[in-house]
């Protein structure tokens, strides 16, 4: 019971973490069809920009002015570099954004150095929220998850109870009539698309002192968040929520389980050694192929469902 409960817990944590990174790559997305190969290093951007704010004036400031550093940053890629190659079609603007992508982790390691540094967790969140049993579940953890619902809370309000979020979102389908109303559609797509950076710097704010703030981060999250936005559906904020939700909790509970098809069939009475063909395969334990579960749903999703959990695009 109390495996379960702490798994389902920290599944939960890491799920909503990942949202709070597919949002921002889900809103660019659905609003402009951009698919932003960089997100992955905006976050990573975020979590050095808030180590290196909070070494000045602390981690509260740094929780807000990181995020819109980052943002400010994100409006500047897109005005000056995007919008250039928007017209050329989807193939330039993923190979301006990969590009991109290595240009911000050398940068990184220039600036910061190759190393870790030291982006910790404030004080007043570095105890225990509650204990469930006998184990503790980190405060720090419960403010994550507070942040990722209350991020999500509010880009629903803004793009469906805001005269800005109906804007942005008939910016895409219909630009020439938002430009008759008046509306400067290039500076609706820049605000976008900083405001998806500002979520990915946010995620870092949070994720780079909960795990490891290295230069490496990005290239750690970078595909996993991808899968999350495919399975959940491109361009669905709920499919991104529902899919960040289920690839959390099913990576947390594998990692903490024991169990191998060949303990399995040893169980019923059915021999597995070392002279079984495949024992290899066999042998493999739960937790040993946790990192490639999320990859088998995307496969699965992508022959079953081309156009992911809640989506209503195809591929």
């Amino acid at each position: 019971m109390e495996f379960f409960v702490i798994s389902l817990l920290n599944g939960v944590s890491y799920g909503l973490l990942l949202f709070m990174l597919a949002s921002g790559l889900t809103l660019i997305f659905s609003m402009m069809g951009v698919l932003n190969f960089a997100h992955a290093s905006f976050y990573m951007i975020g979590a050095y920009f808030a180590y290196q704010v909070s070494t000045w004036i602390g981690f509260w400031p740094a929780l807000f002015i990181a995020p819109l550093l980052v943002g400010a940053l994100g409006a500047v890629v897109e005005r000056y570099g995007l919008r250039r190659v928007h017209k050329w079609g989807h193939v330039p603007e993923l190979l301006f954004t990969f590009g991109l992508s290595y240009i911000i982790v050398e940068l990184v390691q220039i600036i910061w150095g190759r190393a870790a540094v030291p982006y910790q967790v404030p004080e007043e969140l570095s105890g225990t929220l509650f204990t469930v049993f006998s184990t503790n579940f980190p405060a720090y953890r419960g403010f994550m998850m507070l942040v990722a619902i209350f991020m999500l809370i509010a880009i629903w309000l803004m793009l469906t109870r805001t005269r800005i979020g109906l804007v942005i979102q008939a910016s895409l389908t219909h630009p020439e009539t938002v430009e008759a109303l008046g509306h400067n559609v290039p500076r609706v797509f820049m605000l976008t698309f900083g405001g998806g950076t500002a979520l990915a710097g946010l995620a870092g704010v949070i994720g780079g002192n909960a795990y490891v703030t290295e230069p490496s981060m990005a290239a750690l999250v970078g595909a996993i968040i991808f899968v999350v936005t495919v399975v959940g559906g491109m361009g669905s904020l709920a499919g991104a929520f529902v899919a960040s939700l289920l690839i959390g909790l099913m990576q947390t509970f594998a990692i903490g389980i024991d169990w191998s098809p060949a303990g399995f069939f040893q169980s019923l009475g059915i021999p597995i050694t070392q002279d079984t063909f495949g024992y290899a395969v066999w042998s493999l334990k739960l937790s040993q192929v946790a990192p490639v579960m999320p990859y088998l749903l995307l496969v699965l999703i992508l022959i079953f469902r081309p156009r992911g959990l809640m989506g209503t695009r195809e591929g």
